[in-house]
């Protein structure tokens, strides 16, 4: 090439203090004979002119009006670089921006790896979406951002796992940079992929969980039931009735409001009443008896009756029986007698001592009422805080645990829904981690041009490094001190409108740089 311009970034001679570095073969990279673009510029440039306000003639009479305004200058409009937008997404999906430049021909490579890195992350931000609004219940306004932010995390993380890989013709070396990339991928992926798979299977999964929680919420009612609120509840309760009961009768409760005489005497009178009940029945049988002795009436069906009626032995011996039993109950009688006249003597004695005691029965029962009643409002307070507890706990349970385990449920129950749960989950697993399994495909091999570009530039900095501190050591050793430290390098000058668009470097720059 006949006009070739000498680039102000051509690297500085290194200096070499008895130390091998290693060379590089140039004929293995074609590209250093083909013009590379240093400084892109569009080939015309638009520069407005600046709009020249008009001189208006001189008015007669001028009006006192406001001034006129002067228009503003248009901006400059600034040419757009050719390939910017592929050399961002380029940059994005992994790349290097200044080793892109060199090599501009490994930007669709890298563009194709943004889509896919793009892509995984579009999953992983629905993902999200899905968990925070079906699991956690966020607003939609909410779960949005934050599935972006998610996204941008996955995106970021993957795009290291990606970047951070080299070619190579070992397997070995292959396995252990693709194992621990592979498993970080692998977590995440199945972090992404559950949410998406519960969405997918939301309306059977919801109608799972509803059945599971009635059931849940019966056992618990059960549990309640018998649970120590409700048995504190009973207990205030019986407490307040009995309380009420006292205060209206003036009576105990357990206890009675006869005196103790009283109590005996009805004691006495009520067994008295019972045995005279077994002594006519005693009486009727005889009486029974004597009848069938003296007539045949009943013969064979009363009991000792011999058949044989008529006066005689047997019938004066059912008459003996008869009167015995006869004498026995009048004895009864007479006793019954004594006794309702005690139990009446009683209850008139008693009647003084009652009054005074159901007095005082109710003056504590209405002193002991107020806190009995706190303590059942508390009981019940209690009783409705459990069971408002058990309702909401059993209708709130459809977060993220609830589902996964209906959906566990319905696998088991149906093995379609379990085939289809796996599947599902697996395809999404494996979009998360086609990343890394694309960079692990394309990595086994020799490096590409990039690689060996990156490689150049890496070497050529450490030698630079290398060069600058022997110089340091070599002005210590000579004058005693570090020299000053050089200015930077101004940066270079944006090209003027006529300047040649593009620089090519030549296989003989690129050895004199890149070879030591």
């Amino acid at each position: 090439m006949n006009d070739v311009v000498e680039t102000t970034t051509r690297p500085n001679p290194v200096v070499h203090d008895e130390q091998e570095t290693e060379s590089y073969d140039l004929d293995d990279f074609p590209f250093v004979d083909e013009p590379v673009q240093v400084d892109a510029q569009a080939e015309t440039q638009v520069i407005a002119d600046e709009p020249q306000v008009a001189a208006s003639e001189p008015a007669p009479e001028p009006a006192p009006a406001r001034a006129p305004r002067t228009p503003r200058p248009k901006r400059e409009k600034r040419p757009r670089t050719p390939g910017s937008r592929l050399r961002t997404l380029a940059i994005l999906g992994g790349a290097d921006g200044e080793i892109l430049d060199r090599v501009p021909g490994e930007t669709p490579r890298f563009v194709q790896m943004f889509f896919v890195l793009l892509g995984t992350a579009l999953v992983s931000a629905l993902s999200m979406m899905f968990a925070l609004m079906t699991g956690v219940q966020v607003a939609v306004w909410l779960a949005v951002p934050l599935a972006i932010v998610w996204a941008a995390i996955i995106f970021n993380l993957d795009r290291f796992l990606t970047s951070t890989m080299t070619a190579t013709r070992s397997v070995g070396k292959l396995i252990a940079l693709a194992i621990p990339r592979v498993l970080m991928a692998a977590l995440i992926g199945f972090v992404v992929a559950e949410p998406v798979v519960l969405q997918v299977f939301h309306n059977d999964i919801a109608r799972e969980v509803a059945s599971t929680n009635i059931t849940q919420a019966q056992s618990d009612q059960d549990g309640l039931e018998k649970g120590p609120e409700k048995k504190a509840l009973d207990a205030a309760t019986k407490r307040v009735s009995d309380l009420e009961n006292q205060a209206a009768t003036g009576i105990v409760a357990g206890t009675s409001n006869s005196s103790a005489s009283e109590t005996a005497a009805q004691g006495t009178v009520d067994d008295l009443t019972a045995k005279m009940a077994e002594q006519q029945k005693t009486i009727d049988s005889a009486r029974a008896l004597y009848q069938c002795e003296l007539t045949g009436e009943g013969a064979g069906t009363v009991p000792g009756c011999t058949g044989v009626h008529g006066q005689g032995t047997s019938s004066d011996a059912a008459k003996a029986q008869l009167t015995e039993a006869q004498q026995t109950y009048d004895a009864l009688a007479a006793q019954l007698r004594t006794a309702n006249d005690e139990l009446e003597s009683a209850g008139t004695a008693a009647k003084g001592e009652l009054s005074a005691s159901e007095s005082a029965n109710r003056k504590q029962a209405r002193a002991e009422l107020p806190a009995a009643k706190q303590t059942y409002e508390t009981a019940l307070a209690a009783y409705n805080a459990r069971a408002d507890a058990v309702a909401q706990g059993n209708a709130g349970a459809i977060g993220l645990l609830s589902q996964i385990s209906g959906l566990n449920r319905l696998g088991e129950k149906e093995p379609t829904i379990f085939w289809a749960h796996w599947l599902i989950a697996a395809l999404f697993f494996m979009i998360e981690l086609l990343p890394v399994l694309v960079k692990v495909l394309t990595s086994y091999g020799d490096p590409s041009l990039y690689e060996k570009t990156a490689a150049i530039r890496k070497q050529v900095e450490e030698d630079r490094v290398s060069a600058e501190g022997y110089r340091d050591r070599a002005a210590i050793v000579a004058t005693g001190s570090l020299p000053p430290a050089e200015p930077p390098a101004p940066a270079p000058a944006p090209p003027a409108a006529g300047d040649a668009p593009t620089v090519p470097l030549t296989r003989a720059d690129l050895r004199e740089g890149a070879s030591v």
